[in-house]
């Protein structure tokens, strides 16, 4: 079984930009709170669906506490003079039996080279491994960026509109991902 607590790959992305892709650790309370606050309030909104204007205690204790069991967490890194800083974040949260809601969250300045859809397939990897079947998201409509993740990504995909957002859900046990 694969080690989430521990997981880290290396990637290059489309600008050839090595990042590092590896589990939320306890220690990144600090990192998660700088990224957050160098986020647009609009793309806070697109993943919140709310505005929100502090990464909140609760958050903070979710991490310290993240049990890489029924919630995986992985961050995307790189050194920015000499400091590991975090500019993309994502999980997936197990609701149901063999099926887990997927969030992610990219900086600004690092959108479009291809962070979520690597995100995507590392979390897919580790959820196969732990017999999850299904990957369920609610994206904005305005969240074209996610949704074009999400039809790109290989696996089997249904959506469903409503009320403003698109319900997608991705068959992880159908064609390989990424």
């Amino acid at each position: 079984m694969l080690d989430a607590r521990n997981y880290l790959a290396s990637e290059t992305l489309r600008n050839g930009l090595a990042i590092r892709i590896r589990a939320l650790r306890p220690d990144d309370s600090q990192r998660i709170v700088e990224a957050f606050n160098k986020l647009e309030p609009e793309t806070i909104y697109r993943r919140f669906f709310r505005y929100k204007k502090e990464v909140s205690e609760a958050d903070l204790k979710m991490i310290r506490e993240m049990d890489f069991e029924l919630r995986v967490a992985l961050v995307a890194t790189l050194i920015e003079n000499g400091r590991e800083i975090i500019i993309a974040s994502s999980s997936y949260s197990v609701y149901a039996e063999r099926t887990a809601e997927l969030a992610f969250i990219v900086e600004e300045d690092y959108q479009g080279l291809g962070i979520a859809q690597r995100l995507l397939r590392h979390l897919g990897m580790i959820a196969r491994d732990r017999g999850i079947t299904t990957f369920t998201a609610e994206v904005l409509f305005q969240n074209v960026a996610m949704l074009k993740v999400f039809k790109a990504c290989g696996w089997p995909m249904t959506s469903k509109a409503e009320d403003g957002s698109v319900f997608i859900s991705l068959a992880l046990d159908g064609a390989p991902g990424g």
